[in-house]
């Protein structure tokens, strides 16, 4: 500051030592470039690459799927991973609050986004807690998922014989000890979808030391056919953590001038390459078990938790050295997880905190929000680690996070921002930070191609929908699915009750004219202000002077 006098304060302004606010100070930002692209890839590389990607693959005529699932990577992945992604780096704000400064009567998408984080946070760390069960586990002499030798086994267990190989022949109600290790010594699972039993307590402590593991990672913020194509399309939105404000938050503290298209075009590819890797390896290991077995792949090929702890655990019980092999197959499922949790709890505090900065951002009561989201999370998942908790895992995992729902956060976001907000302000938004404007498909996409897919593909979903039933067989009793719903409805609803709450609250008679005050984005209404400053600027050199 050179001088002040009168109401007039005369700033200059180094282009080339320009220093953040004391805002984006307070609020964080990444140290360096590899800190966003890893935050960002291990949010996106996680279970679903593991686990879901083969087994859909696989389930819908191999390579005959890679054509939806690549048609909806570069019409839908690519524009929507783009679109939240320099959402947030333009805004420096978080998945409710962007949307305040791009178009306020869509806000109800950030916060319906944030449901469905909160929701898959809870449920999601359930599978972290299972691993480190099956990790403990297998540090003894012997897998106990290798003999039926234990005290969990029934009469119709069969082992392995000598040369790694399940002898199916023997009776045709037998079981597998790795079967029976998860049915009966992890989950002790009750005979009925109404009947909790108890709290199992090993799993309870494993479910705690993940929460623990997760706050302390995030505490410190960043500083630390139609069937076919659906499955494609759900999929893209699943592994790319698309439509749930991640990716808004994680770029909400890169530098203004972050070449965020190239990020997110290199780790898009990066993350179906990650898929793709995953599924030649995944399907050797299950194709030498259908092999060794003598039996068909259907039977050994799983998806979710039954192909983490059955299927792969029975493979890993073949290999030599078999406690090796389950030590770093376990531990690789719980970084795969762990990363994706604590991405995920960031998210949902950078969005609740940036509603309200001079009170969140001040001492440590953001560390204290964390606390508070962690352990009611955690109180909450104590039903999913009862001897029922899989009847609850199964609602949480079908309904919460389901599909239909991610597929209509897309065709609003793409909505709001190709046609409310434009999409060539937009790119013109994007092309102030990078210095160029990113591929012309892209634009078209976000306002043609994206929203008409994902439109198509939620009609479908609706059409074709079936109400979940546990291993495909015993339905759920009525307030099971009252549950799912209201999981699903929860989050939706959020974004007509903030039209309604906005309209309601907006100053105006006419309805019109609230309409164009909400549509109407604050950056919209900043541009008039940056060309009342300009007037007000000058340079002298690479100096720039302004009087205010």
């Amino acid at each position: 500051m050179d001088k002040m006098h009168g109401s007039e304060v005369m700033f200059r302004l180094d282009m080339d030592t320009a220093r953040p606010t004391s805002s984006t100070l307070t609020r964080g930002q990444w140290s360096n470039k590899v800190e966003f692209l890893l935050a960002v890839a291990g949010q996106i590389i996680g279970l679903g690459n593991v686990w879901r990607f083969p087994y859909l693959c696989y389930k819908n005529g191999g390579g005959v799927f890679f054509i939806p699932y690549v048609l909806f990577l570069f019409t839908c992945g690519i524009p929507l991973f783009l679109l939240e992604t320099s959402l947030g780096q333009y805004t420096k704000q978080g998945s409710i609050t962007c949307w305040r400064k791009i178009c306020p009567l869509f806000e109800g998408i950030g916060y319906g986004s944030q449901v469905v984080v909160l929701y898959s946070s809870i449920y999601y760390i359930i599978i972290l807690a299972w691993a480190f069960m099956y990790l403990f586990s297998s540090f003894n002499f012997e897998l106990p998922w290798a003999s039926c030798r234990n005290s969990w086994n029934t009469e119709t267990c069969v082992e392995f014989d000598h040369a790694g190989v399940f002898n199916w022949t023997v009776a045709e109600n037998a079981t597998s000890p790795v079967r029976e290790f998860w049915e009966r010594r992890v989950l002790n699972i009750t005979g009925s979808v109404t009947d909790l039993g108890g709290l199992r307590w090993e799993l309870a402590l494993c479910l705690l030391l993940s929460w623990v593991v997760c706050y302390f990672c995030v505490w410190k913020g960043v500083k630390s056919t139609g069937k076919v194509w659906m499955d494609a399309g759900t999929q893209i939105f699943y592994s790319y953590a698309i439509c749930i404000g991640c990716l808004t938050a994680l770029g909400s503290y890169n530098k203004y001038n972050n070449n965020c298209y190239k990020d997110c075009v290199y780790l898009c590819l990066l993350n179906s390459g990650t898929s793709f890797v995953a599924g030649f390896a995944i399907f050797s290991a299950l194709g030498f078990m259908a092999y060794e077995q003598n039996t068909d792949i259907s039977r050994v090929a799983e998806s979710g938790p039954g192909l983490a702890f059955i299927a792969y655990p029975r493979a890993v019980a073949m290999m030599p050295f078999p406690q090796v092999w389950a030590i770093f197959f376990f531990i690789m499922i719980i970084l795969l997880g762990l990363d994706s949790e604590f991405v995920g709890l960031e998210a949902l505090v950078t969005a609740l905190s940036d509603m309200s900065p001079s009170f969140f951002h001040v001492g440590h009561r953001r560390k204290v929000l964390l606390l508070v989201i962690c352990v009611a999370s955690f109180f909450i998942g104590l039903l999913m680690v009862t001897e029922g908790g899989l009847y609850i895992f199964q609602v949480f995992d079908y309904y919460a996070c389901s599909g239909m729902t991610l597929l209509l956060f897309a065709i609003l976001q793409s909505v709001s921002i190709g046609w409310v907000y434009g999409a060539d302000r937009f790119y013109e938004n994007i092309e102030d930070m990078i210095g160029y404007k990113p591929l012309s498909l892209i634009k078209y996409c976000l306002k043609y191609i994206t929203p008409v897919i994902c439109m198509g593909t939620f009609i479908f979903s609706l059409v074709k929908y079936t109400p979940l039933k546990f291993n495909n067989k015993i339905e759920y009793p009525w307030w099971g699915y009252a549950l799912g719903w209201w999981f699903t409805l929860s989050s939706t609803f959020m974004v007509p009750i903030c039209m309604v709450y906005k309209l309601s609250v907006t100053p105006g008679m006419l309805r019109q004219v609230k309409l164009q005050q909400l549509l109407q984005s604050a950056a919209k209404r900043q541009e008039k202000l940056s060309l009342t400053m300009k007037n007000s600027c000058w340079f002298k050199g690479k100096e720039e002077y302004c009087k205010y």
